[in-house]
């Protein structure tokens, strides 16, 4: 025991100190916010939406919808004038499906903004989650569950998740809400008690992901539940999630 609490005490403060401080350093590999340039794009060039799995590229409106979009940088590596890249920002979250379309020299989103005065009182001190996985295929629900490890101590700031949808204050949902998990999750909905928030994490939860469009999914869960919260990628990493949920109360301004 004496080497465990003195292991300890070497290692120090391990907590990060976002959003006090600045973001952890995030992998090169990152793909975050996707961008078009106007002056590259090739009207004609149909690359980039043929090689897109998931059809998240409309060549009319020249737009990525990032509710679909996996950042599997197919487009990018495709596209032969170099049009389509994936940016650094991680900053994704949105409150309306419609604001995860990003067009043509878009630089940013409008990005989610706090809960209502009414809400705020009630869920913006203490917000207790129930997490659900309506198909998912464990790497959305990897990520939900690491903001409670201690460098990022998700419950520093009053969240936390919870057993039981009747002590929650909202659901998350992962996953394409499969037709097995469509009575479960409504369930689980109900018998949260109001006021109450819906989160969609994923491309999966937000549009069906690569499930999309088949027989057995619902295709996102606002197919059945109103969402207050849109937090897209495949899935989308920590630091976006954790962004997103704080945006949510207000615990980060604006236009930060």
């Amino acid at each position: 025991m004496y080497k465990e609490i003195l292991t300890r005490l070497r290692q120090g403060h391990r907590t990060m100190k976002f959003p006090h401080g600045a973001p952890p350093a995030l992998p090169d590999r990152f793909r975050g916010l996707p961008q078009i340039s106007a002056e590259k794009c090739d009207a004609s060039c149909h690359a980039c939406s043929d090689a897109c799995p998931v059809g998240a590229i409309d060549l009319e409106t020249k737009t990525i919808d990032m509710g679909k979009c996996l950042f599997c940088v197919d487009c990018e590596q495709t596209c032969p004038k170099g049009a389509i890249a994936f940016t650094g920002d991680y900053r994704l979250s949105v409150r309306k499906r419609e604001n995860l379309f990003v067009s043509k020299d878009q630089k940013e989103i409008d990005l989610a903004q706090e809960l209502e005065r009414k809400m705020k009182r009630v869920l913006g001190r203490s917000l207790k989650l129930r997490v659900v996985s309506a198909g998912g295929c464990g790497a959305c629900e990897a990520d939900v569950n690491v903001l409670n490890t201690i460098g990022w101590d998700l419950g520093r700031f009053g969240i936390s998740y919870v057993a039981s949808p009747r002590h929650a204050d909202g659901i998350i949902v992962t996953g394409p809400v499969s037709k097995n998990m469509e009575l479960a999750l409504k369930k689980t909905w109900d018998a949260v008690p109001d006021p109450k928030i819906m989160i969609a994490i994923g491309a999966c939860a937000i549009s069906g992901g690569p499930y999309a469009g088949h027989e057995a999914v619902l295709g996102g869960v606002d197919a059945m539940i109103p969402v207050d919260l849109y937090i897209p990628g495949c899935p989308p990493h920590p630091l976006t999630i954790l962004d997103g949920l704080l945006r949510l109360l207000g615990k980060i301004e604006k236009n930060a």
